[in-house]
């Protein structure tokens, strides 16, 4: 764990490469999707990782790969035991072990001399709910990412098309407090659905560009893992330097493409 005391999703999976060569982010954000991890967010929307939360991804890892097990199956076991074992049993003998009140540790563990201690996160009353949404609002102005009545109002998106993007896939939040956050990523997204959708172009043919998009960073992660499996500084600058020329030519070839069609299209070839 870094002094920061959390791990990126980039450097989660630099930390689980030795041992599960085949992860890949999108299998950590698939994970995410299907409530298997919880990570935490930062105020712009990035992904924070406890130790407690990477032991949770190890366990399940560990599980698939060793046992063959479901997802489903993977997790009714965290849900009814909160206990990981594979990764506790080789914990030292003396001292504690303190996790996150995450699911996956929801009771006192005893380990021999060792115990795991859950921090729970007491239900918070209404009075100290609407407490959270105001300092949630003070994010506002501190970062990139704006809340949802804010995005509608000031880009003239409607909820209903917001609502829609989500189900889809294209754009996310992130909470703070009870407030759901949209960073600028997702902003442009819906800007642009909403423009698409007064043209005559709804969200089920936007699906296309996800996938697109969906492909092409895959093809980029498969490029970059070699890399990023050394683990040392500069093999992992490299590979960002790489996924940034990446990024640019990408949409230089995306452009180019397009042109080329669109000149076929208007010259009536």
């Amino acid at each position: 764990m870094s002094d920061r005391n959390y791990l990126s999703i980039g450097e989660v999976l630099a930390l689980l490469l030795d041992e599960f060569p085949d992860i890949t982010i999108s299998k950590i954000r698939f994970l995410e999707s299907q409530g298997l991890i919880e990570p935490e967010r930062t105020p712009s929307g990035y992904r924070k990782f406890s130790s407690a939360e990477v032991e949770r991804l190890k366990f399940i890892l560990r599980e698939q790969r060793e046992n063959f097990l479901p997802l489903r199956v993977i997790r009714d076991r965290l849900d009814e035991t909160g206990d990981i074992t594979r990764e506790y049993a080789s914990a030292p003998d003396t001292g504690e072990i303190r996790a996150s009140g995450h699911p996956a540790a929801r009771a006192t563990v005893p380990r021999g001399n060792t115990t795991v201690v859950v921090e729970q996160d007491p239900v918070a009353p209404e009075a100290d709910r609407r407490a959270l949404r105001r300092e949630a609002k003070t994010h506002a102005d501190k970062t990139e990412s704006l809340p949802r009545d804010e995005v509608l109002s000031q880009y003239s998106i409607s909820d209903d098309m917001l609502k829609g993007l989500e189900n889809a896939g294209l754009v996310g939040g992130h909470d703070v407090g009870d407030t759901t956050f949209f960073d600028q990523n997702s902003i442009e997204i819906a800007r642009a659905a909403q423009r698409f959708q007064e043209l005559g172009i709804d969200i089920r043919h936007l699906r296309a560009w996800k996938l697109s998009s969906d492909k092409e960073v895959t093809l980029f992660e498969q490029r970059i893992l070699p890399l990023l499996r050394q683990r040392n500084p500069g093999s992992r600058d490299e590979a960002l330097a790489m996924l940034d020329e990446f990024i640019t030519l990408g949409g230089r070839l995306r452009l180019a493409l397009l042109a080329k069609e669109v000149q076929r299209l208007t010259d009536g070839r």
